[in-house]
């Protein structure tokens, strides 16, 4: 009897499994929340820096030139990812991660919450007023954001590959959320103001405005020589008032980094469940194939151990190959990441202003949803074949090229004026954003099933492109000046 019954128990198993699809799916849900909230905070605390900039250079003593310091100091910042990636290559395992996560989580939380309240704070220094609170605090942001990539990536190879993608839908997010609180505080929106400028005198606001002045008669004196002297009418833009301050802001980005530290606090606690879950997915042929490939050599092609006496001519023949694969890999990550990241960010106020704000801002908060919204298409849409990827990434070149030449014919670009120029610009910028986000997840993932190493190699090309992109892009912006931004208010190009 109590063989048989012992016997029965296969039977309460299975019927207690069918109660087992909904706990897995609840949980892989979870997980795929904590990964997207993880990713978040890969940049969104120096992709909210830059969405804040319009209301910060209006307060702070650089003014625009404000930009190119944080570009510098963010390319400084790499010496964090040089000093991960030598010390990975040089001593294999002597960093953990997980220590290295937590410590830079950790000071992107403080760091934002030190924004909050010295974002302004300036001091004397060589003869002017400098923001050097801002500064310092801008690269410890700056050195966490570039370390993630050296040090994230290689985490999610501890997951699945199916989460790999939801990591970079989260790092899509980095930018789109902070786009959107910016949205709603009005950062950037301008109107356009009558602005009487006199021949002898600065420019005045016209009429409409309450000028105090302790004497009537002083008064008197302005509006007689305002009607005597010859004046011009002009007009020019002005930025409004925000609806919430830049500590507000910065709280939310706080916020924002502490969820992420939460996330992975939870992520990294859960590590059976991480090997059950790798186990169900090895009854798939098709991801079997996709895992085998990190228990052997990392630039080793996957070959089947018992060939016998022809395996090493084999591997003679294959190893070129995929080494060529992997250089043509890297260095498609690298490119892909120094036109996103540093080539076209730099220029794009150049090429969209001219268009109107409503265009630039249309152009800003699009593209920033088409990251994501890329990186889920996708989870669906997956499709590994290097020469598709090639393509798609020449699209998408030719995308930004069309974008960089408006930004080059700034102020008076192609259809300047019309509702056509405005619609190409904000769905050219859309449509480069995509095409290369797609190619980018869609390389993490190949990357990702070749192994742990591979993953860390990824980060450093994404930051040596970037690197690079604005290593170009700072001469030509900052010092050769190619560029003319433009006055929205104030254009006055032929037809």
């Amino acid at each position: 009897m109590g063989t048989e019954g012992r016997g029965n128990q296969p039977r309460l198993i299975c019927g207690g499994s069918s109660l087992r699809p909904r706990a897995d799916v609840t949980m892989a849900f979870l997980i795929h929340l904590l990964v997207c909230t993880f990713g978040m905070g890969s940049w969104v605390a120096i992709n909210g820096l830059w969405v804040e900039l319009p209301l910060l250079v209006t307060e702070l003593p650089e003014g625009w030139y404000l930009p190119s310091y944080l570009t510098v100091i963010i390319q400084l910042a790499n010496i964090g990812p040089l000093l991960v990636t030598l010390l990975h290559h040089f001593q294999p395992g002597c960093l953990s991660e997980v220590p290295i996560i937590f410590t830079v989580l950790g000071v992107g939380t403080i760091a934002c919450t030190l924004f909050a309240f010295l974002w302004n704070v300036t001091s004397w220094v060589l003869g002017s007023h400098h923001s050097i609170a801002f500064l310092v605090l801008t690269f410890f942001l700056a050195l966490v954001d570039c370390t993630s990539s050296v040090t994230f990536l290689p985490f999610m190879s501890r997951l699945p590959t199916h989460y790999l993608t939801t990591f970079f839908v989260g790092e899509g997010l980095s930018g789109l959320l902070p786009a959107l609180v910016a949205l709603a505080q009005g950062s950037g929106l301008t109107t356009c103001a009558n602005i009487t400028e006199t021949s002898d005198t600065t420019p005045i606001p016209e009429t409409t405005r309450n000028m105090d002045s302790p004497q009537g008669a002083s008064s008197t004196l302005v509006s007689e020589l305002a009607r005597t002297a010859p004046s011009v009418v002009h007009l020019e833009s002005h930025y409004l008032p925000a609806n919430f301050s830049p500590l507000v802001f910065f709280l939310l980005l706080s916020f924002m980094m502490a969820c992420c530290l939460i996330a992975f606090f939870f992520l990294q606690r859960q590590p059976r469940r991480w090997e059950a879950s790798i186990e169900d997915l090895l009854t798939s042929q098709v991801t079997l194939h996709s895992i085998r490939p990190q228990e052997g050599k990392d630039l080793g092609p996957p070959g089947p151990e018992d060939s016998g006496k022809g395996q090493e001519p084999l591997e003679e023949k294959t190893a070129p190959r995929h080494l060529a694969h992997l250089t043509f890999i890297y260095i498609l990550v690298a490119f892909v990441n120094a036109l996103t990241n540093g080539v076209l960010p730099s220029v794009q106020t150049y090429s969209c202003l001219s268009y109107g704000p409503v265009a630039y801002h249309l152009s800003a908060t699009l593209s920033s949803m088409a990251n994501p919204l890329a990186c889920f298409l996708s989870m669906f849409l997956p499709n590994r074949s290097l020469p598709f990827l090639g393509v798609l990434t020449a699209l998408g070149t030719g995308f930004g090229a069309y974008n960089m030449a408006m930004a080059v014919m700034s102020p008076c670009p192609l259809m300047q004026g019309h509702w056509g120029g405005e619609v190409l610009i904000v769905a050219s910028w859309v449509l480069f954003i995509g095409c290369l986000s797609y190619v980018k997840v869609m390389l993490g993932v190949i990357l990702r099933d070749r192994s742990r190493s591979a993953l860390l190699w990824c980060g450093a090309a994404v930051q040596l492109g970037s690197l690079l992109g604005a290593l170009i892009m700072f001469p030509l912006v900052n010092v050769l000046r190619l560029f003319s931004s433009a006055d929205f208010c104030s254009l006055q190009c032929s037809t």
